[in-house]
């Protein structure tokens, strides 16, 4: 049984173990809830964006839709596309909290993002299933989710102060933020073969209109990544039925033996 002090102690590790992310969000945060100010929103309606999304990539895309006048279809179907890459990130984790209520998976999906992914499952992984409580898990996604609220929260209050803040450059450390989550991950062809194909594709396709370049290269990246996990056939397994096959076409089918009369009658008698 999990005493409340282990718990207390392993929620504080997964918020320690967070804050490099929590420094490479705070800009981002600031820069959506300064756009938020500038754009067709108000600011309650950024605040509640990121209170009930809570997916900055998502509602940067979102909020460029909404600038530019896209329809709710356009809107939910390319966020929804961005955002499949979660289903992923649960499949990951799935085996280390399958064992949780619905509660607690309910809770900490909610808090699932890049980063706390990314925290998470480096932690994880050192440890067989049922070995790390969830609370490890709950103290990196609460920290993220409150660190989130308090930089839109500045960005829509201060926005209007600075209305180039967007323009200094401060979201470049999201940019290396997002490059210390992917880079440590590539330990597979698979992951080498998604993360190039979603990079280039989102490179060359970045001049469609609506996102849809993104959300074209975000599908292209999962099919590959998923067609490349497919399990495939051993060889060993493949050679072997290939040359009892072989052996059985070479093999001339045995000669029918004619009874012998004499035999058949002495059996009878």
């Amino acid at each position: 049984m999990t005493t409340h002090p282990h718990r207390f102690k392993e929620f504080v590790a997964g918020a320690r173990d967070t804050l490099p992310m929590l420094v490479g969000a705070a800009p981002f945060g600031m820069i959506f809830g300064t756009l938020v100010v500038t754009g067709p929103l108000a600011l309650w309606h950024g605040q509640l964006m990121s209170l009930a999304v809570f997916a900055g990539s998502a509602q940067f895309i979102a909020l460029g839709l909404i600038a530019s006048h896209a329809s709710f279809t356009v809107i939910l179907a390319t966020t929804f596309i961005v955002n499949l890459r979660h289903v992923l990130y649960s499949a990951t984790l799935a085996p280390y909290i399958s064992h949780l209520s619905l509660r607690w998976r309910l809770a900490l999906g909610g808090v699932l993002v890049d980063e706390v992914f990314a925290v998470v499952w480096a932690h994880y992984r050192r440890h067989a299933p049922g070995e790390v409580s969830p609370w490890y898990f709950l103290g990196s996604g609460l920290s993220m989710y409150l660190n989130w609220q308090i930089w839109t929260a500045l960005g829509l209050l201060f926005g209007a102060a600075f209305p180039g803040l967007q323009s200094l450059g401060l979201d470049f450390a999201m940019v290396a933020t997002f490059i210390a989550i992917v880079v440590p991950q590539l330990v597979a062809l698979r992951y080498v073969a998604a993360a190039v194909t979603a990079g280039a594709l989102a490179f060359f396709w970045q001049a469609w209109p609506y996102k849809l370049g993104l959300l074209g290269a975000v599908l292209a990246g999962v099919a590959v990544g998923v067609a490349l996990s497919r399990p495939r056939k051993p060889l060993e397994s493949a050679d072997s039925s290939d040359a009892g096959a072989q052996t059985n076409r070479a093999s001339p089918p045995a000669a029918h033996q004619p009874q012998n009369p004499h035999a058949i009658a002495g059996g009878r008698q």
